[in-house]
């Protein structure tokens, strides 16, 4: 029986090094797999980042590019979760221009109800912050593209697992 596609969140806590990145995106080039989001951080230990990607695969493709990841010298561990096993959320910021803030009363609304939030206004243009699912970025995008976006940007995924990683002790052991 064929397996589902489906989103996986990826976790790899790794050394900071040059060149890493481009190794572990060729590992889903190789597999023509697209990457739907990618972010990287430090992570809860000193001196160790954490790569956290999506893609959208089945669960036997995602075991194996599991498996290439932590061959790479640099990766210390790599792990898989499902949507229902994380908690994740994105970042967006919009750049729109600033006299629809005070002339258009839908854009208040709009704001108001998709629970963003202004970070700065000034003569030219204002800036709206929203965390969120991606669906509700999404919507809101398609809420304010009639009135002109000047400047749009989203973060990838940014995820912490519903259940306690083991990963804390390890990566300590690691930095010892």
């Amino acid at each position: 029986m064929e397996q589902q596609k489906q989103l996986f969140t990826v976790s790899i806590y790794t050394e900071n090094n040059v060149g890493l990145l481009n190794r572990i995106s060729a590992i889903f080039q190789k597999r023509h797999i697209n990457i739907e989001s990618i972010n990287t951080s430090i992570s809860e230990i000193e001196g160790v980042s954490r790569f956290s990607l999506v893609v959208d695969v089945t669960e036997e493709q995602i075991r194996k590019i599991i498996g290439q990841i932590e061959k790479q010298v640099e990766v210390i561990k790599a792990f898989y979760h499902t949507d229902e096993e994380t908690i994740y959320q994105e970042s967006c910021l919009f750049k729109i221009k600033s006299d629809l803030l005070f002339e258009e009363r839908s854009i208040q609304n709009i704001i108001k109800e998709s629970n963003a939030r202004i970070v700065t206004v000034n003569r030219e243009f204002f800036v709206l912050e929203k965390s969120g699912r991606k669906h509700e970025i999404e919507l809101l995008y398609r809420e304010l593209k009639p009135f002109g976006i000047m400047q749009f940007v989203r973060s990838g995924r940014i995820s912490v697992t519903k259940d306690e990683m083991k990963i804390t002790k390890l990566l300590e052991a690691f930095n010892a």
